[in-house]
């Protein structure tokens, strides 16, 4: 991955609606009509270039239309008051004719189905962002008029206006999400004031550059002024203001979730199509020679998943949407439909699935095999991972959603899970040669299998390292909140980058709280500050989730009380103090003490916190303010 230079329409379009914006099969009811009109897509001077077949970027081109979309959700609401759309079957009539648009402009016909695989997030509900579902209701919460009304009303494509306009998105957005009471739903409020700050304060509208470019990261092809038509440095200005927006709202840590990645373009040659028919003339699976992968027909995998229905999705990530399959021989699979990789060709995916079939642990995600489609096809190249399917869905699924649903769980079991998880990661960094730096470890990569055992999974991002070395990339990938600093800031990769996610996710497993906070009440974002500071204070119990400290489910605070500390130890910002994955696995099983938990630098920006004996203790803030392009890093 590439730290690119900040091209930021991108950024700016997914923190305004990725996560509205997920949309399914598109079957348009013929009893429903779009309250939207869409004939802005044809006519606003939008860069499609991103969508055409020979541009084989699905990700830059998935980004570029949900912007395009953002424009008219956002006029929608400027027209009627309303957010989002009333139901599933306007939502799926809406998708059917932004594809027609999207037709005349002689794109592909798959596009809107490839991007947008899910319609009922794009449908408003109460449960959404603090029960706003129109105008009324969010003048109700927040008054007549706020800083966003003020801040982005004017032409934002001066660089100081845009900065004020999404300084003041951020903080209306920061407060809706403590109205509302739920973190979960801290991404649906930034959305509703992205939404709100196009459709409502701007006084051009969503539909002229002026509001587009700065509020929902639509980049046009042509300069938005006709007298700036000659002139280079207004056109630049234009992306320079982006680039500051998009840097003021990751030192804010406004964009915590749900940002995808943004990738550079790939083009596969006529050979390895060609070699890739060859291998796909029959409707059978075949293994790979010297490898333990099986190479499926695209047919077979249509037929597990019933066409890739919508009914069978159960996850999608920055690179791909899973589906749930059953093969001929009636076994249970998850497929995974590759949107977008580090993959530099076909040659580079045959090469890391041969790494990867080759991974043998009880701990990892078995893979079963993989399928190229034809390039010639409509849809281009396409590229699919089978995997063994886990029954008890992702560690995430446990810690942080509705547990109505499924029991919380049990001390022995999150003990259990911190334990397998570094024994993968041991595994990978020291039980092969060279070792592979996983990258993305978090919760929704660890997945749990019917025994609720814990297997860590996405091996999309994995890398071999140079053996006895650190690897500097210059293309960072993983998730805001998990990458170390030292990566993230510098592309240093080291077996210690993983630890440094490990670290989070033993303390999300212990406090049950996500590694960023966005409405905490003390104001404290990142996970390792905030328990830091208590493990400081004398209250480490107030780290603990409430779920092990009673019942039938709780655990010895002792070895609790040890765990939260290697957590600790193991997310330092420090990379030297920090210990290996192996050494993390004997202080947790108690072969080896824990050393006494190191001090934090000081914070940037953030005040002190007293402890319960009227000490003060400070929190770091390298938490969430990595200056980078958080389109290449965040998913």
């Amino acid at each position: 991955m590439r730290i690119a230079p900040p091209l930021i329409p991108e950024l700016l379009l997914v923190a305004a609606v990725s996560a509205a914006l997920a949309m399914a099969t598109v079957s348009p009811a013929a009893a429903e009509s779009c309250p939207m009109n869409l004939s802005y897509v044809t006519q606003f001077p939008w860069d499609h270039t991103s969508c055409l077949p020979s541009s084989n970027n699905m990700t830059s081109c998935c980004t570029t239309l949900l912007s395009v979309l953002g424009i008219g959700l956002s006029q929608r609401l400027r027209v009627t008051s309303l957010f989002r759309l009333p139901s599933v079957a306007v939502s799926a009539v809406c998708l059917a004719s932004f594809q027609s648009r999207l037709s005349e402009l002689s794109l592909p016909s798959s596009l809107v189905h490839t991007c947008f695989p899910s319609p009922n997030r794009f449908v408003i509900s109460p449960d959404f962002c603090d029960g706003i579902m129109s105008l009324r209701d969010w003048k109700v919460r927040l008054g007549n008029s706020t800083a966003v009304d003020s801040d982005c009303a004017p032409d934002l494509l001066d660089l100081t206006s845009c900065s004020a306009c999404l300084s003041a998105g951020f903080q209306i957005s920061s407060r809706l999400t403590a109205l509302d009471g739920n973190t979960s739903h801290a991404t649906n409020c930034f959305y509703l004031t992205v939404t709100y700050a196009a459709g409502i304060a701007n006084n051009f509208g969503p539909e002229d550059p002026r509001a587009s470019l700065c509020i929902l990261g639509l980049a046009s092809p042509y300069p938005p002024h006709p007298k700036s038509s000659s002139s280079p440095s207004s056109h630049a200005a234009v992306y320079a203001s982006s680039s500051a927006a998009a840097a003021f709202l990751l030192l804010s840590a406004a964009l915590a979730l749900y940002l995808w990645r943004s990738h550079k373009q790939r083009r596969n040659t006529a050979a390895a199509a060609a070699s890739m028919d060859s291998q796909f003339s029959s409707s059978w699976p075949h293994p790979r020679p010297n490898t333990g992968a099986i190479w499926y027909n695209i047919r077979e995998l249509e037929k597990s998943t019933n066409y890739f229905s919508q009914r069978n999705l159960i996850g999608r990530g920055g690179f791909g949407v899973v589906y749930r399959g059953v093969l001929s021989d009636g076994s249970t699979v998850a497929v995974k439909h590759v949107l977008e990789s580090d993959f530099q060709g076909d040659d580079e995916f045959r090469n890391e699935v041969e790494i990867i079939s080759n991974l043998r642990h009880r701990n990892l995600v078995p893979l079963r095999g993989c399928c190229i489609t034809d390039a010639e096809a409509d849809e281009g190249t396409q590229k699919f991972l089978i995997y063994d399917f886990m029954p008890n869905g992702s560690l995430d699924d446990y810690i942080f959603h509705d547990c109505s649903k499924r029991p919380p769980l049990t001390w022995p079991q999150r003990k259990n899970i911190i334990l397998d998880v570094a024994k993968a990661l041991a595994y990978l960094h020291y039980g092969i040669k060279p070792a592979i730096y996983h990258r993305d470890i978090k919760a929704t990569n660890i997945l749990l299998d019917g025994e609720m055992r814990a297997r860590v999974a996405d091996f999309g991002l994995a890398r071999q390292s140079r053996e006895g070395q650190s690897h500097l990339t210059t293309r960072v990938a993983g998730t805001h909140g998990y990458l170390a600093p030292e990566y993230a800031l510098y592309g240093q990769l080291t077996e210690k980058s993983d630890v440094y996610s490990f670290g989070m996710v033993v303390l999300e497993i212990m406090s049950g709280r996500r590694a960023l906070d966005m409405a905490s009440p003390s104001g404290v974002v990142l996970i390792t500050d905030w328990a830091w500071t208590l493990v400081k204070a004398g209250r480490i119990v107030e780290v603990f989730d409430m779920a092990v400290m009673s019942g039938e489910g709780s655990g010895p605070k002792g070895i609790m009380e040890r765990f939260v500390h290697v957590g600790i130890l193991c997310a330092h910002v420090m990379v030297a103090l920090r210990p290996t994955i192996e050494e993390a696995l004997r202080m947790l099983e108690g072969d080896i003490e824990v050393p006494a938990v190191p001090d934090r630098p000081m914070p940037y920006g953030h005040g002190a916190l007293v402890g319960g004996d009227g000490r003060n203790f400070t929190a770091s803030p390298t938490l969430s303010g990595f200056v980078l392009n958080v389109g290449d890093i965040l998913r």
